[in-house]
């Protein structure tokens, strides 16, 4: 069988996950989505592992090419939290926004590989990236009540603070509101980008399954399913990077953001 009759033998198009009733209840309290639960543990399996793995390979007296590679990593989330922040990161910012980066990837990544039911990638599950935004939503909020204090929290609500009073008080909504579209916008982004591209794979190796055969052409075969690994390939690892680093990337920049009017409460 081809790789084209493989994936579709396999895989299938994440169009919806499968629910279990756990409960009997409402089903946004008691129904679960044993698929994405599935993926979800698997690849926390998979990124603990990998943390046990790179923690044996790291030697300050010898440092490989990995290890340097891995350092290059952290030490860019670390430079960019001081630029965002303007002060040293908090204790929790760089090992939330990394543990996200790795996580994030490597549930893309296992995409990858043809993985039969009940595995569905956890990232095209709206559930799972709404979960991960909503979690650092909450971690900056806990950060900026503690830099800030409650008053200067509130503060935070009434940008710009170069306008008069009673201007700021009429950005009050729109601060608010913008605080709460961040964790739907940042997991939104994340899902989108990982189900669609999920949805195309399946499409191609439909058309493909569907239309190269009855040219009676197996070379023709052979480049269709050779092309759709290569988009395969670009897709879940490239598209899965890039979208593992803008979470982190926006990870870090809400944690600045959380520090926003510090200088005004010190002024008051």
């Amino acid at each position: 069988m081809s790789y084209l009759g493989a994936l579709l033998a396999i895989e299938q198009p994440p169009v919806t996950h499968k629910a279990i009733d756990v409960c009997g209840g409402p089903a946004i309290l008691c129904q679960i989505n044993y698929t994405s639960v599935v993926a979800t543990l698997v690849s926390i399996a998979v990124t603990v592992a990998f943390s046990f793995w790179v923690a044996s390979r790291v030697d300050a007296r010898r440092p490989g090419k990995f290890q340097m590679v891995f350092e290059f990593i952290m030490d860019y989330a670390r430079n960019q939290l001081k630029t965002v922040m303007g002060t040293e990161p908090p204790a929790i910012a760089l090992p939330l926004a990394l543990t996200l980066f790795f996580y994030i990837l490597i549930a893309n990544w296992i995409g990858f590989f043809p993985i039969p039911e009940p595995f569905t990638p956890a990232n095209t599950d709206f559930n799972q990236t709404l979960a991960m935004g909503l979690l650092v939503i909450v971690v900056v909020q806990w950060y900026s009540v503690r830099v800030l204090g409650f008053r200067g929290y509130l503060r935070r609500f009434t940008k710009p603070f170069e306008l008069p009073l009673p201007a700021r008080i009429a950005y009050i909504p729109l601060n608010v509101l913008e605080e709460l579209v961040k964790p739907i916008t940042l997991s939104l982004r994340l899902f989108g980008n990982i189900f669609a591209g999920a949805v195309m794979i399946t499409l191609i190796a439909s058309i493909g399954l569907f239309y190269l055969p009855a040219v009676q052409n197996v070379p023709t075969i052979i480049v269709g399913s050779v092309l759709l690994a290569i988009w395969k390939a670009f897709d879940v690892l490239f598209i899965g990077f890039i979208q593992a680093f803008i979470f982190m990337l926006l990870t870090v920049i809400y944690f600045g953001m959380g520090r926003e009017g510090l200088e005004h409460e010190h002024a008051h």
